[in-house]
């Protein structure tokens, strides 16, 4: 029996497991959305503004690896998805974006939002395409949503509205092929290459990368096998609970000291499912095997002894049948006296009472982190907030840590956050965020409150963009005025949207402060005043970035004094 290409489309998604759509309502959509008001299976979640609707999906895409899809109608809608997308782009994350099109008879004739789609999503995503006729959709559904997944990215489709509510009698074929990427097994040849190597090696330190996910017990009982200390990148962090044995910590500025000092000191590192991108924290005097499904990737971050093209759980598997147990604990020993060393010190940071009169943007991670429920997810956005929550938060095996990982976006925490609490609404969602970057897509708090997303936001109001400042402190110059901003009571924009707001300005408000956000029933906003002074601790820190620090101190010192 003929339906139309919106019936199918959205019956494709729902027997493939979608349960949302994100977008916004607009003329190009209008079958698509009678479609689901007919269908009655999967829920419209309407959006303010279309980059939340992207980052929606991509933040259910992340946490998930399953497809999730947003939309924008013609023109701007679809304009303003692009931004959204880029979050699954860089971060590997399938999600399907579905534009609006002007009607085909109209195309080139610079038609009313008339634009040009094709070139528009042609660096976001893996896939593009512009459906022409009914008959065409249903091979290119299949073709998209594939595409999606294989490529583990953004798959686009454009559908005027002639097209999306036309009706054709096909069907998408070969819906159980839909479905996430299995794992590659690397050849036996280079296993045994780096069993040989490990097993002549003294010492060796894992370095684990999100591709560990679902093999995470693997690489523990390698690394307790070979006495080897595992470090993690920002993504990997939650992994493991922070307190394992063998979880040394992170690397780089979102890590510590003893994680960066491990890897140099390892004489064969072991890197699994990672393209960690900043070289200058991996080491260079150790023989490296990395080992990733993505093979394009061996090799381009630092110099490797030998590259594998493997998924890293069939690898370590067969890794641990071949290597040999190792009984001198010396280096796993030292590296942990290092993290207990280093612990203590994120530790002192993050003591509430340590002045008496500013909170301490430690003291908020800290909290968060033992505050909220064993199964939370956290979403952090970019800025100096990632550097706080990326230290100082303190993971339980069952949380989650989502962010801006690869794309570094500000303002990208609030719209995933929606897209993650939309899976489950019982589930605890934590959104830590700077005062910029909230009031980036302020609007979508308005989404959280029509659609009861009991997110919970915490705003670490510095009253600037902390990170830039921190930059141009390095870089040693005084910060300038551009860096700094006024901002809305966040507590009262809350209530006013409907929701529950909050606000803490002394240490000794913070945890009651923290309890009462967790506590509400419904979305809520604490709105944390910190100090904007403070400085996060660094690994190997250089004696010249000290001094540009102290340099820019004085310079903005002097500007005071005279007045500009």
């Amino acid at each position: 029996m003929p339906a139309t290409v919106a019936d199918i489309l959205i019956d494709t998604l729902y027997e493939i497991g979608v349960r949302q759509i994100f977008g916004v309502v607009g003329d190009a959509l209008n079958p698509l959305t009678d479609a689901i008001r007919r269908d009655k299976r999967i829920e419209w979640i309407g959006v303010r503004h279309e980059e939340g609707a992207a980052l929606a999906a991509a933040g259910q895409a992340k946490l998930t690896g399953r497809l999730a899809v947003c939309c924008g109608t013609t023109g701007p809608g679809a304009n303003h998805l692009v931004a959204g997308l880029y979050e699954a782009r860089k971060d590997h994350a399938p999600v399907l974006a579905i534009s609006g099109g002007v009607p085909a008879a109209h195309r080139g004739t610079d038609y009313l939002q008339e634009n040009s789609p094709e070139l528009l999503f042609r660096d976001v995503a893996a896939y593009s395409q512009i459906i022409t006729s009914p008959d065409q959709a249903p091979a290119v559904f299949h073709q998209a949503i594939a595409q999606a997944y294989a490529q583990r990215g953004v798959a686009h489709l454009n559908i005027p509205a002639d097209v999306i509510g036309a009706k054709t009698s096909g069907s998408v074929p070969s819906l159980h092929t839909l479905r996430e990427r299995t794992p590659l097994s690397p050849p036996a040849a280079d296993i045994q290459a780096a069993a040989d190597l490990i097993n002549a090696a003294g010492s060796v330190a894992i370095f684990a990368g999100n591709g560990c996910r679902g093999a995470i017990d693997e690489v523990l009982a390698l690394a307790s096998k070979l006495q080897a200390p595992v470090m993690h990148t920002f993504r990997g962090k939650d992994l493991v609970s922070y307190d394992h044995p063998h979880w040394i910590g992170g690397v780089g500025l979102i890590g510590g000291a003893p994680g960066t000092d491990a890897l140099h000191a390892a004489e064969v590192m072991l890197m699994l499912g990672s393209d960690y991108p900043y070289s200058e924290f991996l080491p260079t005097k150790s023989k490296v095997i990395q080992i990733d499904e993505r093979g394009f990737v061996l090799g381009r971050r630092a110099p490797v002894t030998l590259g594998i093209t493997g998924s890293v759980a069939p690898a370590v598997q067969q890794l641990l049948e071949r290597v040999e147990g190792k009984t001198d604990g010396a280096f796993m020993q030292q590296a942990n006296a290092h993290r207990e060393r280093w612990n203590a010190k994120l530790d002192s940071a993050a003591e509430i009472k340590r002045h008496h009169k500013k909170i301490k943007p430690q003291s908020v991670a800290r909290a968060i982190s033992d505050l909220a429920d064993d199964d939370a997810a956290f979403v952090v956005d970019t800025g100096v907030v990632t550097l706080w929550c990326g230290n100082w938060i303190r993971q339980r095996g069952g949380q989650r840590i989502l962010a801006s990982f690869n794309n570094a976006a500000v303002g990208t925490s609030l719209g995933q956050g929606n897209g993650i609490q939309a899976l489950d609404r019982e589930r605890q969602v934590v959104v830590a965020v700077g005062d910029g970057g909230f009031t980036m897509l302020l609007g979508e708090f308005m989404t959280s409150v029509e659609h009861r997303l009991p997110v919970k936001v915490v705003v670490f109001n510095n009253r600037e963009w902390g990170l830039v400042h921190l930059e141009m402190e390095e870089a040693g110059m005084p910060a300038f005025e551009g860096s700094e901003f006024p901002n809305p009571d966040f507590a009262a924009f809350a209530r006013a949207c409907g929701g529950q707001g909050f606000s803490v300005r002394t240490p000794e408000e913070l945890e009651g402060g923290l309890q009462q956000l967790l506590a509400a029933p419904g979305p809520a906003v604490l709105d944390v005043f910190i100090d904007p002074d403070e400085l996060p601790v660094m690994p190997h820190i250089k004696m010249e970035q000290i001094w540009r620090f102290g340099l820019a101190k004085v310079r903005e010192s002097l500007i005071a004094m005279k007045g500009g």
